[in-house]
């Protein structure tokens, strides 16, 4: 079987650039659906047997009517074409609350010919898909959602996340005993799994969301994981079967994935082996650079010495990272750089403006006894963080410091 695989669409992030005039959309918003245009192109053009999207259609759960009818097109194009999709529901999609509809529900209410969405745990097969080949869904889990009729009272958020997994392990698990031995099966999942790198995605997370364990997805029964949820392309079980792949989004989202290549994935499922291929698309340039500014008296003739020619930052987006004392701030000519890169699609100054202020530990205080705890409070207050935001940093930090703090 011939598979597409992509992932973390979300068409409608709009975080640069302007609004583009012929169509009334955000330039930014063309890249994204050009993107998408070129896997569907893709997916036409080889007549592939099945395309599985992994999740994250849209940046979160109220998308605009426009985003969903640019969205509505391009899957329409997969059905009219007589291809069977697979829209598995990301964490941008789905709603809080349990009744309410996600972002891909219409595709399931209009009945919509060979789209297939993947909102619950459930397994797919040669009668639903029409297609020799069974795919096992697993859509985001939310911990409010899955835990609703289960009795969590006097669990920690990670005794109650362990519930999570299990439970949902558990499920997997009796799905795939159901299989057909003699199908290739294809598991797709939008999730965290141990091991996976992360991008952009990976924010202020640690801790809530549940993790699945390698052994899941490298259950000898699946023949292709189809992962989705984390921007940074990547396979987490390389030269053996089977593949473990997250395709990464499709466009960039900042500049967390300024150096991040961004495609989706060809692949060839047999029963037992599967060979598979990352397939680059071709996306707006993010230019991200780094001024060195070493003296007050030649503070922005340095910084123009160093902004690259105007024809190489053409329709790119660019950030200028600058770093100098506060004091010389007034020295700073930002119409001149805007300047010099108005050919870019945009661009942003990111200004780290130090200061003199040292935090002083007393003549009394042996550094070398100050756990790593300690010396992050001191850190905090030398950069003036506010009471409360210093609280959650120390609570963020001992998580992931563990009990060597």
């Amino acid at each position: 079987m011939r598979i597409l695989h992509f992932a973390d669409a979300h068409i409608d992030m709009v975080t640069q650039g302007r609004i583009d005039p012929e169509t009334g959309l955000p330039v930014r918003v063309i890249d994204f659906l050009t993107s998408l245009d070129q896997i569907v192109d893709r997916a036409i053009e080889e007549a592939v047997d099945l395309v599985v999207f992994a999740g994250d259609a849209y940046k979160d759960r109220n998308p605009q009517p426009t985003y969903q009818r640019e969205w509505g097109k391009r899957i329409m194009r997969l059905s009219q074409a007589g291809i069977p999709t697979v829209l598995l529901v990301g964490n941008h999609d789905v709603a809080r609350a349990s009744n309410r509809a996600h972002t891909l529900h219409e595709f399931r209410t209009l009945a919509v010919p060979y789209v297939h969405v993947g909102d619950r745990i459930e397994l797919l097969g040669p009668k639903e898909l029409g297609i020799p080949v069974q795919v096992l869904t697993l859509p985001w889990v939310s911990r409010s959602t899955l835990m609703t009729r289960q009795d969590t009272a006097g669990l920690t958020v990670q005794q109650v996340l362990e519930k999570i997994e299990n439970l949902i392990t558990s499920a997997v698990q009796n799905l795939l005993a159901q299989a057909d031995p003699d199908l290739p099966l294809i598991l797709t999942a939008h999730a965290s799994v141990q091991g996976a790198k992360y991008g952009s995605e990976r924010t202020v997370m640690l801790g809530h969301e549940v993790v699945f364990s390698h052994s899941l997805m490298r259950n000898k029964r699946i023949d292709y994981v189809a992962l989705g949820h984390i921007h940074k392309h990547q396979d987490l079980n390389p030269d053996s079967h089977p593949p473990v792949i997250y395709p990464g989004s499709i466009e960039r989202i900042d500049f967390g994935e300024a150096r991040e290549q961004k495609g989706y994935v060809l692949a060839d499922v047999k029963r037992g082996e599967t060979t598979w291929e990352f397939v680059p698309l071709k996306t707006r340039r993010f230019i991200d650079l780094a001024i060195d500014t070493p003296s007050a008296d030649s503070f922005m003739a340095d910084i123009m010495d160093q902004l690259p020619d105007a024809n190489k930052v053409a329709g790119a987006v660019c950030r200028l990272r600058l770093s100098y004392p506060r004091d010389w701030e007034p020295l700073l000519d930002e119409n001149g750089i805007a300047e010099q890169l108005k050919e870019a699609l945009s661009f942003q100054i990111l200004k780290d403006r130090s200061t003199a202020k040292r935090s002083r530990l007393g003549d009394t205080t042996a550094v070398d006894q100050l756990t790593p705890l300690d010396l992050l409070e001191t850190y905090w207050r030398t950069v003036d963080l506010e009471a409360e935001e210093m609280g959650a940093m120390q609570e963020l930090a001992k998580e992931i410091l563990g009990k060597t703090a």
